[in-house]
């Protein structure tokens, strides 16, 4: 049961959400987009990350930060990065998250993402082989990422 609920119950007849389980990619950056793009229209974000892909605009890193350099057009804010890898995951899921919404009949235009969270999900053991017969274990990290939208006026 745990895997399949969401952290926040939120409950209405104007709510669109969406959850993906297990994501390859880094529990990090999800974290800090996840806070970035709370309280925004889900268009916005989506488009926001689209030229996050392309190298155009920087996600802040305010909660992990360190040795992170600054980035041009950040308003607020210094530090940031261009996580490619999960802001295509989260592009992903914002689009499913307008196709659910618009299956139940709600204007896709009009979202505001209430709640975003990232957390860490389980790890897979692997062994990274090494010199003379050895090896080295390693983590393969997942994530998991629920998002909640809301038809504002």
């Amino acid at each position: 049961m745990a895997r399949i609920a969401y952290s926040q119950d939120i409950s209405g007849d104007d709510i669109a959400r969406g959850k993906a389980n297990e994501l390859p990619i880094s529990p990090k950056h999800s974290i800090e987009i996840a806070s970035y793009i709370r309280n925004r229209n889900i268009d916005d974000v989506i488009d926001y990350l689209n030229l996050v892909v392309v190298q155009k605009k920087a996600i802040p890193f305010k909660r992990f930060n360190r040795d992170v350099a600054h980035k041009r057009g950040l308003e607020g804010w210094d530090a940031g990065r261009y996580p490619k890898k999960a802001s295509l995951a989260y592009i992903r899921l914002l689009s499913s998250v307008k196709k659910n919404a618009e299956y139940i009949g709600l204007d896709p235009e009009k979202l505001v993402i209430v709640h975003a969270s990232a957390n860490r999900g389980r790890g897979q053991k692997a062994f990274f082989p090494r010199a003379m017969g050895r090896a080295t274990p390693k983590r393969r990290e997942t994530v998991n990422i629920e998002i909640v939208a809301k038809e504002v006026e």
